[in-house]
């Protein structure tokens, strides 16, 4: 997903499974005859632990013991759950109805949905024709003589998604968000984060070994033993990595906008000919947006250098893994056995036929079976519910704006502007891109990822120089996920996510606004954490702080920093606070949006009845905490504390209601409990 969508990695749960074993499924209001439906499990909470000491350990404690990691995954929660019901039940009905025709036009949804799984299930076939389905493109990596023979051949393999020290990409022009810019990332670490390549402690010193021993394995399986080829790759791309921003550091869009145009670049890589680099993908302009200048700088030195056979066995590698997972099962095992076990502590591949629904719905974005998933699963009267429900955030948002003591009355005014022209999608696109384009065969599963990767290729080029289509999805439909995008100043709720936990009609209203209103919330709040902040009303990057303001507004986040930075997931790593303010400070935001948009539905109303003998203030939390219920293996944590910009779920839950009266009201919190914290310790942004 392009870097500037600001996403929140939304766990949800299977109503099917909540409801089956909810103690009070059958329970009627002690004020109407209606039927009240919970979307909590009661049956989750561990009452032998404290709310007043662990939330997290209260609220899901038995959870966790019920639900174990599947051996085909490093964490496991609600989110995993709903999708897995998603994949294996909903799109796989679909896939095995579309199985079942007898007829179907060429080109239409059903005949590339059933020819894309039947590829992939084809595994006779995918042995038979090995590595022969790239053999073009090794022989152009084998061919390679000079650093321009390689600049070249890694631009046309950047067109079938082969990364490389630089990635290019179109999106919005960050200070002219109407209109489509040409922009060049860092890219190319196998590992994923430099971090990787300098951490000192024994499990980062572990995977670089076992890193070396990968790299060796893909070279021999290929055909191109060379025993020396992983260290000279990990070498590589250490130097890569040590040119590199952080990941903290590309938090930053400001320092990230250096617009350039191609005879600066030429100056700042004199050895490098990246206008071929760009030329070979289709792509043609004179004015590009770069994260750093010194990185490319150092590029030209790095790559002025390294030897060719060095650069080779990186292409070479980039290519093997990129597409490792559609090859013969020796070389996709060898991929798994490092990416999956040695990574992320993952046991077991899924088996084929999920792993076929999975590469199955990538055809058009996800959108192709996307379109047979909402016909299906998506009642209409669902967007309705979300509009009022949006709105109403939005309502209390610009109240909480008005109240707020650390912000002047000028930045007030821009703050509520900018509020009010938030927009948002529901559901599903108003408007389908046409995937006509995209040939798929039933036995010829890289030429299948070949024609889906170069459509999105030859999309995102079409896209050079034009305005920017406001009506653009970054998810599919069937996604269960959210995102704020502050280019469009837009929230996106894809059809995945409104259902039950998160959105159930039938359920208390406590239990919706600790679900849905939180993540409407959150998304709203992404607008103003400490990225969105910097974009104004219409998407663009520009200051509409006082100084005085803005000053308070990064010594609140600063604090907020320290706060989680506090925390040791794993003993001896800390959580990044720098990394994950923005979602800390989106999570603190959405759980104050959605209490206070509760209090106001409330007003004129009778005080809601006890359910299960919790309060209604007790069932928003207790929402809260289990939707982003979780177990994760030690192996992905350490990953995700590296990389990931959300905290640990447990972090996530118990996190930000220290800082809430709300919570400490509701379970009776006082001092000298553990999720107690000093008055003057709490952070109030939003």
């Amino acid at each position: 997903m392009k870097s500037n969508y600001t996403k929140i990695l939304v766990a949800t749960a299977l109503a099917s499974s909540i409801m089956s074993c909810n103690n009070s499924s059958n329970k009627m209001s002690e004020n109407t005859n209606t039927k009240i439906i919970p979307a909590f499990d009661t049956t989750s909470i561990e009452k032998s632990i404290r709310p007043q000491d662990d939330f997290d350990g209260y609220a899901n404690g038995n959870w966790k013991k019920l639900n174990p990691i599947p051996a085909t995954d490093g964490t496991w929660g609600a989110f995993h759950i709903i999708d897995k019901e998603n994949s294996e039940v909903k799109l796989r009905g679909i896939i095995d109805e579309v199985l079942k025709l007898k007829d179907v036009n060429e080109g239409s949804d059903e005949q590339k949905i059933g020819d894309m799984y039947r590829s992939y299930m084809d595994t006779i076939q995918i042995e038979k024709l090995g590595l022969s389905p790239l053999q073009n493109y090794i022989t152009k990596i084998d061919n390679i003589k000079s650093l321009g023979d390689w600049v070249a051949v890694n631009g046309e393999l950047q067109m079938i998604g082969v990364s490389s020290v630089v990635g290019i990409y179109v999106d919005a022009d960050d200070k002219n968000s109407k209109m489509n810019a040409v922009k060049w990332v860092q890219n190319g670490l196998s590992l994923g984060e430099k971090s990787f390549y300098s951490g000192k402690d024994e499990r980062m010193m572990m995977i670089r070994s076992e890193f070396v021993k990968h790299v060796n394995d893909m070279m021999t399986l290929c055909g191109k033993p060379n025993e020396k080829a992983g260290e000279s790759l990990l070498a590589f791309e250490t130097a890569l990595a040590n040119a590199q921003l952080s990941n903290v550091e590309l938090r930053d869009p400001v320092k990230t906008y250096n617009k350039i145009n191609s005879a600066e670049l030429k100056t700042l890589s004199k050895n490098v000919n990246w206008e071929l680099f760009a030329s070979k993908q289709n792509v043609n302009s004179d004015v590009i947006i770069i994260q750093s200048k010194k990185y490319f700088s150092d590029l030209n030195t790095l790559l002025s250098n390294t030897n060719i056979e060095t650069l080779k066995l990186f292409t070479f590698y980039k290519l093997i893994n990129e597409f490792g997972y559609y090859l013969p099962k020796n070389i996709k095992v060898a991929r798994f056995n490092f990416y999956g076990k040695t990574m992320a502590g993952i046991k077991e591949q899924k088996k084929r036929d999920i792993q076929a629904i999975d590469v199955t719905e990538g055809v058009g974005n996800g959108n192709i079976i996307g379109r047979l998933y909402v016909k299906q699963f998506f009642p209409e009267s669902s967007k309705n519910k979300m509009v009022e429900m949006i709105e109403n955030v939005r309502t209390v948002y610009g109240e909480r704006i008005d109240k707020l003591t650390w912000m002047g009355d000028s930045t007030k005014v821009m703050a509520k502007k900018k509020l009010s022209t938030f927009t948002y999608k529901i559901g599903y696109p108003d408007k389908w891109e046409d995937y006509s384009n995209i040939k798929i065969k039933p036995n010829a599963l890289i030429e299948n990822i070949l024609s889906n990767t170069l459509w999105n290729h030859n999309k995102m080029v079409s896209d050079i120089g034009q305005q920017v289509d406001k009506e653009r999805w970054g998810f599919s439909p069937q996604t269960v996920n959210a995102y704020y995008n502050p280019l469009n100043n837009e929230v996106v709720f894809p059809a995945g996510i409104l259902q039950a936990p998160f959105f159930n009609p039938n359920a208390d209203d406590a239990v919706n606004y600790g679900g849905i209103i939180a993540v409407i919330g959150h998304e709203f709040t992404h607008g103003f954490d400490d990225q969105g902040a910097q974009y104004d009303e219409v998407g663009n990057l520009r200051n509409w702080w006082s100084n005085d303001d803005l000053n308070n507004f990064k010594g609140l986040s600063k604090n907020y920093i320290n706060y989680f930075a506090a925390f040791e997931p794993i003993k001896g790593v800390h959580i990044n606070g720098e990394l994950t303010i923005g979602e800390n400070i989106a999570d603190l935001g959405g759980l104050t949006l959605a209490y206070n948009a509760l209090l106001r539905s409330l007003k004129g109303k009778p005080e809601p009845a006890k359910i299960d003998g919790f309060t209604w203030q007790q069932r928003f939390f207790l929402s809260w905490a289990q939707v982003w219920h979780n177990n994760i293996k030690d192996e992905e944590l350490r990953n995700r504390l590296q990389t990931d910009p959300h905290s640990p779920a447990r972090y996530r839950i118990n996190g930000p209601l220290k800082h809430l009266q709300e919570f400490y009201d509701a379970f009776g919190v006082k001092e000298g409990d553990k999720m107690w914290i000093p008055v003057n310790e709490r952070v109030l942004i939003w």
